[in-house]
């Protein structure tokens, strides 16, 4: 690993000038995938002893190689068994290919699942002596629904079969290929590609590229074909696009170790992103922390991996017991595991049953295997493949059910074989996906491969069931939610994803953390998204969280409503408590506090509502009053005037006025809001001039004595103990005085 290693070590620049991408084999146990790495390598993929013993492929293997990219074909002479040296001389890029070898038996499909996901091209190994087999029909389904678009076919073993053999396997393999993306036959021809796989974007990417041969016959014995087998690779590399170094890293783990001399050691196709010694990373789904000590690339000591790279990393912070197969390393708090995906997913036409809604399945997506449930949205892909049907043999609680028109009355929607539909899949245990991933579903038991599809949305926001009893209250579908999940996986403009995820959260607002944990976008793509949909006027942001602009309309229309609300309801109340609102608009829409706090700075600045201290109200609105209710406040009013310091009971006061208690007690709260009257313990309430003229009183004592007791300061008001000891606290309060002992000084 870095650091330790008396290796060159590869940097950046030379990286940078290497195209590099990741090549896995498929295909029936024994069919030579393991020998045909090697044959091209060098590198025997077999690492376990198990496998060394038993002579078959258990576990990934990993090998690798360079060459020369692809110019002009006619550059490489492959009769004399070169492979475009003079490109080499001319400082052409260089392909850095990452092999992936798989195991082909039937026991150990899911560690070939673990290894295909983050593939580049594939080669589709079948032995000449033995044609098609289970495993090669599995795999080749597997790698459509995983989206792969690029591939070879080799036809092995070669040598243990006369002329004649071969062209008849050739033309077998063919006809089972015919329509898929590995068909030779057809040319840049997007309907090819796309008859049998699981396409979210509908994109003949292979159109930028001539197709090389895409059937070739090898022996890995006598290196027969090896060469044009190169040719052929080269040749499928220029019509891959690179992957993405600058976006946020993720690397699923498939191997974990330790090596003497570094620690911990994780290996894992770099499917995102770029990672440099020192990097800190976070361990999905275990939230741990981890610093990257080294970094690999092709058993090489790098000082960067980039996307689309086979990748080792000696790691500090954990050992091999807090790290294994499944896992992700991510940048840390960025972004967020889930247990709920919306998808878009295809039930192979081979597959044994229809897949009912609440099935368990095996749902593997790159490195990782959960259980899961299926449940089936009922809508998105063929109107016929979802249907309910009438219970044939009801129990007695269905036809009492039926009788009264209860749901229970039909079975559970079910997904036909070979169609699609958006679903609904719940894991047991929370794992890393984003929009996007590809899926392979394996039947719950016996255990065989039955669908995939893509992932549409890792932050449902919904349940299917939830959209079904919507749908009964609307008396029909809801098509604003069938056009979201058919925007949001059909939609390559990512503002306009971004659009749709805003605007679903209604006026909670999605800030730009979430934005960046739902899709897996840089924070400063998704900053840039939110210019263009503010400067379109599609959307607003306030402090960090984006709002639809319509939500903002509706959030200001919602706070005049409820000011006026209030007006009608407490008309004794010069206004409503600021944040006595936002409690109330929170709760009833899940107002965000900045969608709050802007739409009342718009509504005051545009003179549609006032600001007093705390209160909202409309302009120009204040307490409103009946006649009945004027007399009294003018009664209070009065009483507490008059009185001076010497002032009556509340009560008593209340008590002779002609209105209710009720209503009395707001008009008194009204005052002493206003601070008409001042309440100065809980029993005596004063009128404000009264105590103004107090602290005149006292200044003017203060001229001959700084200091004052309560008997003084009983004859200098006129009252007695009942009222001076309160007064004086009051007083000492408002640090008008300064209690010392038994006397107080004058401030």
């Amino acid at each position: 690993m870095a650091g330790k290693s008396a290796r060159p070590t590869l940097s950046g620049k030379i990286l940078r000038k290497m195209k590099s991408l990741i090549v896995g084999t498929a295909g029936h146990i024994d069919h030579g995938k393991t020998a045909l790495v090697k044959a091209l390598t060098g590198i025997d993929a077999d690492r376990l002893e198990e496998e060394k013993r038993r002579g078959i492929t258990i576990d990934l293997g990993f090998a690798h190689m360079d060459l020369p990219a692809a110019g002009d074909p006619a550059a490489s002479d492959p009769a004399k068994g070169e492979v475009a040296k003079n490109d080499l001389a001319k400082g052409a890029e260089t392909l850095r290919i990452g092999f992936v070898d798989v195991p082909g038996h039937e026991r150990f499909v899911r560690n070939m699942l673990a290894g295909v996901g983050g593939i580049d091209l594939v080669l589709l190994v079948i032995a000449a002596d033995e044609g098609i087999k289970p495993q090669t029909r599995e795999h080749f389904d597997i790698l459509q629904l995983l989206g792969v678009r690029r591939g070879i076919t080799v036809l092995t073993k070669a040598d243990a079969v006369d002329a004649e053999t071969l062209e008849v396997v050739r033309l077998e393999v063919q006809e089972f290929l015919r329509g898929t993306f590995l068909d030779d036959s057809k040319t840049n021809n997007p309907k090819a590609d796309n008859s049998k796989s699981l396409d979210p974007t509908g994109l003949d990417t292979a159109r930028s590229f001539e197709k090389s041969q895409s059937i070739v016959a090898v022996s890995s014995l006598t290196g027969a074909g090896l060469e044009e087998l190169k040719l052929a690779l080269a040749a499928a590399a220029r019509g891959v696009t690179a992957r993405d170094s600058g976006a946020l890293v993720r690397l699923p783990i498939d191997r974990v170790f330790t090596m003497k001399g570094f620690g911990t050691v994780v290996t894992g196709t770099l499917v995102a992103g770029t990672i440099r010694p020192e990097d800190e990373l976070e361990v999905f789904p275990t939230g741990r922390r981890v610093r990257v000590r080294g970094v690999q690339v092709h058993g090489q000591a790098a000082d960067a991996a980039v996307a689309g790279q086979r990748t080792a990393l000696n790691l500090a912070g954990a050992s091999t017991e807090d790290l294994a197969r499944g896992m992700t390393l991510a940048p840390p708090e960025t972004l967020r595991t889930t247990r709920v995906v919306d998808v878009k997913m295809r039930l192979l036409a081979s597959a044994p049953r229809a897949l009912k809604d609440g099935a368990r399945v095996h749902f593997h997506s790159y490195t990782m295997e959960r259980v899961g449930e299926v449940r089936l949205y009922g809508f998105g892909g063929q109107s016929s493949a979802i249907r309910e049907f009438e219970v044939k043999i009801p129990t007695l609680a269905a036809k009492n059910a039926a009788r009264v028109g209860h749901p229970r009355s039909v079975e559970r929607a079910q997904l036909l074989p070979g169609t699609e539909s958006f679903a609904q899949i719940r894991l047991a245990e929370a794992a890393l996906l984003l929009p996007g991933d590809r899926f392979i579903l394996r039947q719950f038991s016996p255990v065989v491969t039955i669908g995939g599809g893509v992932v549409v949305d890792a932050a449902p926001m919904l349940s299917p069931k939830e959209v079904r009893k919507i749908g009964r209250m609307a008396g029909g579908p809801v098509p604003a939610f069938s056009e979201l999940m058919e925007s949001l996986e059909w939609l390559d403009r990512h503002w306009a994803i971004l659009a749709l995820r805003a605007s679903r959260r209604g006026q909670r607002g999605l800030s730009l953390a979430e934005a960046v944990a739902e899709t897996g976008w840089r924070r400063d793509e998704i900053t840039k998204l939110t210019e263009v949909l503010i400067e379109q006027k599609l959307a607003v942001r306030f402090e960090d969280r984006l709002f639809a602009a319509y939500e903002f309309e509706l959030a200001q229309a919602s706070l005049l409503d409820a000011v006026s609300g209030f007006h009608g309801k407490n008309p004794l109340k010069q206004g409503m408590p600021r944040s006595e609102m936002q409690d109330e608009l929170q709760r009833a829409l899940e107002m965000a506090p900045e969608l709050f706090a802007a739409a009342v700075e718009s509504l005051a600045k545009a003179k549609k509502l006032e600001l007093v201290n705390e209160l909202v109200r409309l302009p120009g609105r204040g307490v409103v009053m009946k006649d009945e209710e004027a007399q009294s406040k003018k009664i209070i009013e009065e009483a507490f005037t008059t009185a001076g310091l010497k002032v009556p009971a509340l009560q008593e006061v209340i008590a002779g006025l002609k209105i209710d208690k009720a209503r009395a007690q707001k008009i008194v709260t009204l005052l002493l809001r206003d601070r008409v009257l001042v309440k100065v313990s809980d029993e005596l309430v004063f009128h404000r001039d009264a105590l103004e003229q107090l602290r005149r009183d006292l200044a003017g004592y203060k001229t001959k004595s700084a200091k004052i007791d309560v008997a003084k300061f009983k004859e200098l008001t006129g009252v007695t103990r009942k009222y001076a000891i309160p007064l004086l606290e009051y007083l000492d309060r408002e640090r008008v005085t300064r209690r010392v002992g038994d006397v107080r000084e004058i401030l």
